[in-house]
């Protein structure tokens, strides 16, 4: 038998379990040119969030009463495709499932010989890449720059701050706990942090952090703290808008600073992203990814929640900030 977690309800708000059923099946059959897969390791990630609604966006919905779907790492146990053995890992977009079968479309098998099979999902999957392709093709830092990050603590956040000090620059930090902050400076080499839970006035703090301004941010948040580091921004600031988890279960329209007089006045960009606008650039990131990550240079953080069954708990824990680094379940 295998379970099946599906999309029962679309959320209003902040999802909550009853969002999610469990079904049991029969464990599927292949077929020839197809391979069985057993789940190892499920990513959470906050943009599933989006999908949940029956709204527009850069990927379809989610349907109702249907798989959920997020990177998956799972283990060939059947195989009936020449390109795929038994044993092998592979990597790609899978529904939640404890077994299912593949054609193989879509997969790229991993080595687990070096590397343990989560961080694939993590610093040397879909979030490093994030993180490397989001920084370097539309902030172009340069070596002696400030850069700032919010959700610094987080799967995204933490190797894109790591991947600032590697080209030199001066990285802050935006997290929401002083052990989130410590974190970041004593196990990932920021330069400076900020506890936005503890901090009365964000503008002035980031001031503080970045006495000679800021030349990039990556934000993951948006809101309030995105609203705080515009009056720090320099001339020809680079602002990379990654995600908006702040108001992604808001049900009304979030107001906040009008961003206009900011940009013109500094020559400022500020431009969002999806991973896939660089599928191109995948092997050449993934390639550096790995080189850094076996040179020591980038370190990997992982909030494991064990447990098949835990999958829906875990990313309902995102919005609580309950991980640090890359929040994935060990089926």
């Amino acid at each position: 038998m295998s379970h099946t977690i599906l999309l029962n309800k679309r959320p209003v708000g902040r999802p909550e379990l009853s969002d999610f059923k469990t079904i049991t099946e029969d464990q599927p059959t292949i077929n020839s040119g197809e391979i069985l897969l057993k789940t190892s390791y499920v990513s959470v990630d906050p943009y599933l969030r989006g999908r949940m609604s029956d709204a527009k966006s850069y990927a379809e919905p989610f349907e109702l009463n249907k798989p959920m779907v997020s990177g998956v790492i799972a283990e060939i146990v059947e195989s009936q495709n020449e390109k795929f053995k038994v044993g092998q890992f592979v990597s790609g977009m899978l529904a939640w499932k404890q077994f299912q079968k593949s054609s193989g479309e879509g997969l790229r098998v991993v080595d687990t010989s070096e590397v343990g099979e989560s961080v694939y999902l993590g610093a040397l999957g879909m979030t490093g890449m994030t993180a490397f392709l989001g920084l370097t093709e539309i902030g172009k830092p340069k070596k002696g720059e400030t850069i700032i990050i919010s959700g610094a603590a987080g799967a995204v956040g933490s190797i894109v701050g790591q991947i600032g000090k590697i080209l030199g620059c001066r990285v802050v930090g935006i997290a929401g706990s002083d052990e989130k902050v410590n974190m970041l400076k004593s196990q990932f080499g920021f330069d400076e942090g900020i506890n936005y839970n503890t901090t009365e006035n964000m503008a002035e703090a980031i001031k503080k952090a970045c006495p000679d301004g800021v030349d990039v941010y990556f934000d993951n948040v948006g809101g309030e703290i995105s609203d705080a580091v515009l009056y720090s921004i320099n001339r020809f600031a680079r602002m990379i808008i990654c995600g908006a988890i702040s108001s992604y279960n808001e049900t009304e329209t979030v107001k906040g600073l009008s961003v206009q007089p900011f940009l013109v006045k500094n020559s400022a960009l500020m431009q969002g992203f999806i991973l896939g606008n660089y599928a191109e650039k995948f092997p050449e990131a993934t390639s550096q990814l790995l080189e850094w990550f076996k040179e020591g240079k980038i370190k990997s953080e992982e909030t494991v929640v064990e447990g098949f069954e835990n999958i829906p708990q875990a990313f309902i824990d995102l919005f609580d900030g309950k991980n640090k680094g890359k929040m994935v379940v060990k089926a």
